[in-house]
């Protein structure tokens, strides 16, 4: 089996990565089968994909004008086999974006005609939505990952590290348009959804989606654009950037070339069949939609937990640590597995964690919730202050993740290797993640398609609980891409410090080094200035939203009297044209500034990448989990807490989740990529800064 799987891993590797797209191609035929309802239902569906659509078109070309651009510069940077890893992750991250999106807004619909029948076919057609781009993010990473690197070294004679180093440009191409589908698809969404919220909610007292809001169509176009695309390629490009990573890691640590540069690829093949054993696990009888949805993950979980150990046993059980010092000790293979389950319990920490911090069951939104009652200043200090304390506990599992996994592997680089593994053991629950995370914009879609086509109340009262465990769920999927992305970050940031070894650069980077300060403050700059033009983007084009809709009901008195009807596609074309104009400099920053510092300063990009790495993770936790708080503290409200809908607090509550929405969707969950472009972009420059 061991040299089975040395031999093939790459196969075993693509094998997997087609079954999860044969599990998509199947399930999208079963799904696309079903009745997407009447002819009211169909017309409003139809206008949601037509919205995003447009948007993804229009973003992917622009993306694709930098993408030229970034392709030819790495042909002289690099060679043209980095060039051509770079188009192959970007074509396979937003293939992977673009087809989630598609079937999420085809599974709207379908979600609000199930929901005539109860909870349970309701949840199976939404998270069977979800899976597919779940299974597709992870399908189509494990094939361009796997496929590639056994394209080089087979047809092109090409060395287990020369075809590693491709591969950062893989990761490089992935990372590009996570970024600017992060950022441009958060800007879509949170501008559609404050301009709806504060004209709708606030000054005319109508309900969330109700069709005579003229930028309802944008809020739920924004819905797909953001939070599915979005996450989809956000976690493409986790994945594929730490599996690159830690082969990375591997090859310059390792002796044995192959076998540790194919592990990941193996582990990831069998996360795969466990994940998607795990979604047939999801399943309700007594109506428990996040208990259901949960026992997916945990069944998912515990399978890979318990192949890991063979797969580990076969391929690593045999390791020499390169040195010139002679014999080292390497980690064994009991070591080299406790890492991995290392990984899988920080995910789980990390999801009840922001699960305590952003769910109405628990204190942190309640007191959100409670200080509404005495105005807007005082829900948006208690909203900063949950935010600003949730990133405590989540900062000590990531301590104690790493430390961990770094005392099981020996310590040491052989130790990095063991946070590498931990990593990939993280990454094993990529599928269902995304499957939880598209879970939510589905059922937000169903949920607003039964209020607009006037659906009949027993409709609304399945599909509002499943929009509430879909906040829920797209909240802790937040704290897991937050969580992967800084773990993903320090092994990219040990494989920096190997290339440049590899090279015979000596560097090293203490805190008393001035050149290595400055780069610490222009790394914290970088994330404080992404996070600033990212709100300010939102800000604007929220408020040419606002604009929109007051002349149109100032214009057309007959929409609110139900004679009228709204423009819808003047919205969607505001918000579309403002995030592709917008989310251009934000996206450059961790390219720009990052090759400016590393052409000037080695030590001051060293300095530069641990600045990103540690600021970032603080200001995406804090934006992310206090924008759920505010959030759900206005739900909790418009449960019947505190007053209700049309109380002061149900007021001061909409203010709160209007400057949360850019916190939680737009400028915290971008910074993810942006952390991980910065570290890649530094490996990328090395030759021409050695």
């Amino acid at each position: 089996m061991t040299e089975f799987l040395t031999d093939h891993g790459v196969i075993v590797a693509v094998v997997a990565g087609l079954l999860a797209v044969a599990y998509g191609v199947l399930t999208t035929s079963q799904l696309l089968a079903l009745s997407p309802g009447n002819a009211e239902m169909q017309r409003i569906s139809a206008a949601v994909q037509e919205g995003a659509r447009a948007y993804l078109n229009r973003q992917y070309t622009t993306i694709g004008a930098v993408g030229v651009v970034l392709f030819v510069a790495l042909i002289f940077v690099q060679d043209i086999s980095v060039a051509i890893g770079f188009l192959v992750g970007g074509v396979l991250s937003g293939a992977a974006g673009y087809i989630g999106m598609n079937v999420s807004v085809r599974s709207n619909a379908r979600v609000a005609e199930a929901a005539r029948g109860g909870v349970s076919p309701a949840l199976g057609v939404a998270f069977r939505g979800g899976a597919i781009t779940g299974l597709l993010v992870v399908g189509l990473a494990l094939i361009g990952v796997a496929a590639y690197y056994g394209i080089l070294t087979s047809f092109f004679d090409q060395s287990p590290k020369e075809a590693v180093d491709a591969l950062i440009g893989l990761g490089f191409g992935g990372s590009l348009i996570s970024v600017f589908a992060r950022l441009g698809g958060g800007i879509f969404t949170k501008a559609a959804d404050v301009g709806a919220d504060l004209v709708g909610k606030v000054e005319a007292g109508i309900p969330e989606d109700d069709p005579r809001n003229p930028a309802v169509i944008a809020d739920n176009v924004g819905d797909n654009v953001g939070d599915c695309a979005g996450m989809a390629a956000d976690l493409f490009e986790t994945y594929a950037v730490t599996a690159v990573a830690v082969m990375l890691l591997g090859v310059l640590t390792f002796n044995e070339a192959t076998a540790v540069a194919l592990y990941p690829l193996v582990l990831g093949g069998v996360a795969i069949v466990a994940s998607i054993i795990g979604t047939f696990a999801v399943r309700t009888t007594t109506g428990n939609v996040e208990r259901a949805l949960y026992q997916g993950l945990i069944v998912s979980g515990v399978i890979a937990a318990a192949a890991f150990y063979p797969i580990t046993s076969w391929m690593m059980g045999d390791l020499s640590f390169k040195s010139a010092e002679g014999a080292v000790s390497t980690p064994g293979v009991g070591a080299l597995y406790l890492c991995a389950i290392v990984g899988i319990g920080v995910t789980a920490l990390l999801f009840l964690l922001t699960d305590f911090y952003t769910s109405t069951r628990f204190r942190p939104v309640r007191r959100t919730a409670e200080a509404s009652q005495t105005g807007h200043a005082t829900n948006i200090i208690s909203g900063l202050a949950q935010g600003m304390q949730a990133t405590a506990l989540p900062a000590l599992v990531l301590v104690l993740g790493i430390l961990a996994s770094w005392k099981l592997a020996g310590g040491g680089v052989q130790g990095i290797y063991g946070i590498g593994v931990a990593v990939m053991g993280q990454l094993s629950l990529t599928g269902l993640i995304v499957a939880l995370d598209a879970f939510g914009p589905i059922t937000d879609n169903a949920g607003g398609i039964a209020e607009m086509a006037d659906m009949p109340e027993e409709v609304r009262n399945v599909t509002d609980p499943l929009d509430a465990v879909g906040n829920t769920t797209k909240a802790v999927t937040k704290g897991y891409a937050i969580g992967s992305a800084v773990l993903a970050a320090v092994v990219l940031f040990a494989g920096f410090k190997a290339e440049l070894a590899a090279e015979d650069v000596k560097v090293e980077f203490p805190v008393d080094n001035p050149a290595v300060l400055m780069g610490l403050l222009i790394g914290g700059m970088m994330v404080t200035l992404f996070a600033a033009l990212s709100m300010e983007a939102v800000g604007r084009a929220g408020g040419a939203v606002v604009e929109e809709v007051r002349r149109q009901f100032r214009e057309k008195p007959g929409i609110m009297e139900g004679t009228d009807q709204p423009d819808y596609a003047t919205c969607v074309d505001i918000v579309t044209k403002s995030a592709q104009r917008e989310m251009i400099i934000p996206s450059l920053i961790p390219i720009a500034v990052t090759t400016i510092v590393g052409v000037i300063s080695v030590e001051a990009l060293g300095g530069l990448l641990i600045g990103v790495i540690i600021v970032g993770f603080f200001f995406a936790v804090m934006m992310t989990a206090g924008g759920g708080a505010w959030d759900n503290a206005k739900k909790l409200i418009e449960d019947g807490a505190f007053g209700g809908k049309g109380s002061e607090a149900h007021a001061a509550s909409v203010t709160g989740d209007t400057v949360g929405d850019p916190f939680k969707d737009t400028a915290g969950p971008a910074i993810n990529p942006m952390i991980k472009v910065a570290n890649i972009v530094a490996i990328l420059i090395i030759p021409i800064i050695s």
